[in-house]
């Protein structure tokens, strides 16, 4: 909650914080310490602000898997959707996308290619049957992403249906970005790969731009986001992305 009272104003108060959740002021104040320990806020006098990131800053799969939990899994509940049973899937490594891979057990026949150690343990653990999982190898990043030469190569000669990107950052001029150069390349040689490029980012992406872009915003055949994004970005992205689909928290679908 406090996290999402900073994204929507900037900066939150102590004061504030204590009216809204219903605690004391010490138990505000060790949540706040804990989350700049994270590097989720800075904390100020009376409060905390938010931060920003540097380019190259490359959060924990931990850190960001703690973050607007209910607009995740609604985007991705609605990206399972646009899978097809019977297809040959990649799937990018991040928070949103291993909860969309939690979505993809029940869909049958599935090829499913990944750089992600957590998408692919969901799709082994779920003992899923028909299910054909490659995982690309490689070194492992922060986030938890398989990078460099050898998962480049494992993907060189494949075709695939459709890449589910999970981006760090979406901007005008940067397009789908991340802070981690290896990554970047991993899922540039996915998107080539594949004949469609359906982004998963919640609305908190808009405005933030990784070290790398990955694929521009008109690369994007579908996007899948949440009802939060600004007047601006909704127009931008509408226009650029092939299909703009805004899911709400609460389940109710919106496309333009």
């Amino acid at each position: 909650m406090i996290i999402n009272e900073l994204n929507r104003d900037g900066t939150v108060r102590v004061s504030d914080l204590v009216r809204l959740l219903g605690v004391s002021d010490m138990t505000v104040r060790r949540d706040l310490q804990q989350l700049q320990r994270d590097g989720l806020l800075a904390k100020v006098h009376g409060g905390a602000t938010a931060v920003t990131e540097p380019a190259s800053l490359e959060p924990t799969f931990e850190v960001k898997s703690r973050l607007r939990l209910a607009e995740k899994e609604a985007i991705a509940r609605r990206a399972a959707e646009l899978v097809r049973p019977g297809s040959a899937i990649a799937v990018s490594a991040g928070t949103t996308t291993h909860a969309f891979a939690r979505h993809l057990v029940t869909i049958p026949g599935l090829t499913v290619v990944t750089n992600s150690v957590w998408v692919s343990d969901v799709l082994h653990r779920s003992g899923t049957e028909g299910a054909n999982v490659l995982l690309t190898g490689g070194m492992r990043t922060p986030s938890d992403a398989l990078v460099g030469p050898l998962a480049v190569s494992a993907v060189a000669s494949l075709h695939l249906d459709a890449f589910f990107l999970g981006v760090h950052g979406m901007e005008p001029a940067a397009g789908f970005s991340t802070p981690n150069l290896l990554e970047a390349e991993i899922n540039r040689a996915l998107v080539r790969a594949a004949r469609n490029l359906v982004v998963l980012a919640d609305s908190s992406k808009w405005g933030i731009v990784g070290l790398s872009s990955i694929a521009g915003l008109g690369e994007a055949d579908t996007l899948v986001t949440d009802s939060g994004l600004c007047a601006q970005a909704n127009g931008i992205l509408g226009e650029r992305v092939g299909e703009l689909i805004e899911v709400d928290p609460g389940d109710e679908v919106s496309e333009a």
